[in-house]
Formats: structure tokens, C-alpha cells, sequence
């Protein structure tokens, strides 16, 4: 089956669309992959939308509309530009709010009128069973690891760094998954704040700057750190106060420690220490949080791209395989994974009218 994956992280920075070749359990090949930009009025407003948490619902409708229809744009013209036609569209939809304790995750965008547009069978609705389950919804892409990590010396950790770390600890059968810590999101917003740039471009601020060991002992004294798995977070769990008052170099180096610093008080929670550490994400282009990340984990820290893997596609990628586990009645979580009480099976599909 030949499947088009789509996702946007909560920096909204674009739309990631990448197919592959799968029957769900199997990755056959990997296809073309990109991104495209959401419209700039769309990015501001999602972000806004981010920013004002549930206070801010009654804007939602109008932004899942601007959504579909930039998603609708960005794979029309993916698809004409690799001639290809799929036989499936995942279309995982723009998170603007997680809340697992409440049982809420949001993703905002119509899948059936995204259908309705492509004339293409478009699986959505990917988080909603398994909150539906008792589990965290997040994260997703686990499955997709277990099946890239055949062949590779093991225990590892994938370690995807977005707006949110997040990690899948494989050894053979068994697969534990959650979410970190902060991954870019701060930092990325320090910088945006600051008014240099939208993210801190090849760790131009960060590698300039001392880290304060203090401030950083207080970020990792926050509860979450320890909290047993599966667990996940909200892009906004955490606030800039950590680094409030400090200078733009500083201030940069001593976040892009403590997205680093998490990720190393995670290893407590793992059955064994991984031999080796596959970052993806925006994350893996950053020198100073790689560096640190080498610097505080004892197994060897590679990028994806280390082992011929997209970075920038496997999220995408992810979802067009969990689009195939569906479609294969497949279980997409489980667990371990999101802390769901079974197994689940998690998508929607809708057929264009």
C-alpha cells in the first residue's frame, strides 16, 4: 500500500507530508518526502491558538477550516510534483491542546472535507481511541521506531526532539515510550522573544553562552522528571521563568542543557541503558544540544540521518504507517507506549463523497 503521510509540530513551522510503502507491519520503501509552508496568517493564528490554551475555543472552527485548506494546497501540490497517487492520506491534523489528565487531546482540521477535496480515502482522528482507552494519546510514533530498529544493535532509544522531546526505548519485544521533556519549544521562543531569529539556527546563541548549573538544577527539580511512564506534555508544561533576567547567550546555552539534562534523568526510568541514542527531529541540526546530549549520556549518540534515515520525514512517515496498521486493523498504541489499558487501534477513516 502506497501511503502519504502528513504532520505539523506545534511550532507550526510547516506542513511535513512524506510516503512510504507498507502493510503495517513491514516498512517496503521509502518515497518522496518535503515540507510546505502553512500561510503565514494560518502559522500566526495556530500559534496564537497555542499560546491561549482552551480559553480560546471559540476560534477553533474558523482555524480548522484555514487548516484543511492549507493542508489540502500543501498536498496537491506534493502529489503533483512526485506524480504520484496514493492510496491513502493520513492526515494527523495541527495539535493546539493536550491535556492527558483530562482526557483531552486537540487536533484541529476536518478530515472529511479534506477527502472531499483530494477525492482521496483520508484516515484522521488518530489520538482519539486511545484517550478514549485511559491513554495519554502521545506519543504515536513508537511503533514506527520498533519497525525502523530491526537490525540495529540493541537496547536503543529514538529520541525525537520537537517542540517536545520524546523517546522509545526498543530491546527486541519490549517498546516503552513517552515524552521527556522540553525539546525546541523554549528555546525556539527565547529566541523568538528576542528577536533574532525564529529558532536558534544551527546553535548560533547557544554555543556562545555559559550555562547556569543553578537555574538548571531548578528546572530538573520539577516533578514531572521523575514521574513514572508513560506520561506526556503539553507544549506549554513548561514557562521561559527558568531562564527570566538572563542574557540572550546564556540564556540560550542553559536551555538547550536542560532539554539535554532531561533526556538524561530519563535513562532511570528505562529497563536497561541504551547503547545507543537516534535523534531525530529539528532537534538533531542543533551542535550545542547534540553536544550536550554526547556530553551526558553513556551510549553512543547518532543522528537518523547517521543510519540513513529522514529526519525530517519520519514523523510523516510515522503516521502514514500507523494510517496502514489501521487499515490492516493493526494496533497503532499500546501500554507501554501511552499508558492505554489495551492495545488500541487508532484512526478514522473517511471516504471522499
Amino acid at each position: 500500500m502506497k501511503v502519504l503521510g502528513t504532520i505539523s509540530g506545534t511550532s507550526a513551522d510547516g506542513i511535513d507530508l512524506a510516503l512510504i510503502e507498507t502493510d503495517g507491519e513491514r516498512l517496503s520503501g521509502t518515497g518522496a518526502a518535503g515540507i510546505r509552508p502553512y500561510r503565514a496568517t494560518t502559522r500566526a493564528a495556530i500559534l496564537g491558538a497555542i499560546a491561549a490554551g482552551p480559553s480560546d475555543r471559540g476560534t477553533w472552527p474558523a482555524l480548522a477550516d484555514a487548516i484543511t485548506r492549507d493542508h489540502a494546497t500543501a498536498i496537491a501540490e506534493f502529489l503533483a510534483g512526485t506524480g504520484e497517487t496514493p492510496d491513502l492520506v493520513v492526515f494527523h491534523g495541527q495539535t493546539v491542546w493536550h491535556d492527558p489528565a483530562a482526557g483531552e487531546t486537540v487536533q484541529l482540521g476536518d478530515p472529511q472535507g479534506l477527502a472531499d477535496t483530494l477525492g482521496l480515502p483520508v484516515i484522521g482522528d488518530l489520538r482519539q481511541a486511545d484517550v478514549a482507552a485511559g491513554g495519554q494519546g502521545a506519543p504515536l510514533v513508537p511503533v514506527y521506531h520498533q519497525a525502523l530498529a530491526a537490525g540495529l544493535g540493541q537496547p536503543l532509544c529514538f529520541l525525537n526532539i520537537g517542540g517536545v522531546s520524546n523517546l522509545t526505548y526498543i530491546d527486541g519485544d519490549t517498546v516503552v515510550a513517552f515524552d521527556v521533556g522540553p525539546g525546541n519549544a523554549l528555546l525556539d521562543d527565547f529566541i523568538r522573544r528576542a528577536g533574532v531569529d525564529d529558532f536558534d539556527r544551527d546553535g548560533r546563541w547557544s554555543r556562545g553562552g555559559h550555562v547556569d548549573v543553578a537555574r538548571l538544577v531548578v528546572a530538573l527539580s520539577h516533578p514531572y522528571f521523575t514521574r513514572a511512564a508513560p506520561k506526556s506534555l503539553d507544549r506549554n508544561a513548561f514557562s521561559l521563568k527558568w531562564v527570566e533576567g538572563m542574557s540572550l547567550l546564556d540564556g540560550a546555552a542553559t536551555l538547550a542543557a536542560i532539554t539535554a539534562e532531561a533526556v538524561a534523568r530519563a535513562v532511570a526510568l528505562l529497563p536497561r541503558e541504551p547503547r545507543r541514542w537516534i535523534v531525530c527531529g529539528g532537534g538533531r541540526r542543533n551542535p550545542t544540544i547534540m553536544a550536550e546530549l554526547a556530553q551526558r549520556l553513556a551510549g553512543v549518540v547518532e543522528t537518523s540521518d547517521d543510519h540513513g534515515l529522514d529526519g525530517d520525514a519520519l514523523e510523516a512517515q510515522a503516521m502514514a504507517f500507523l494510517g496502514a496498521r489501521f487499515m490492516a486493523g493493526l494496533p497503532t498504541s499500546f501500554p507501554t507506549t501511552t499508558g492505554a489499558r489495551e492495545p488500541v487501534i487508532g484512526g478514522r477513516l473517511y471516504r471522499p463523497r
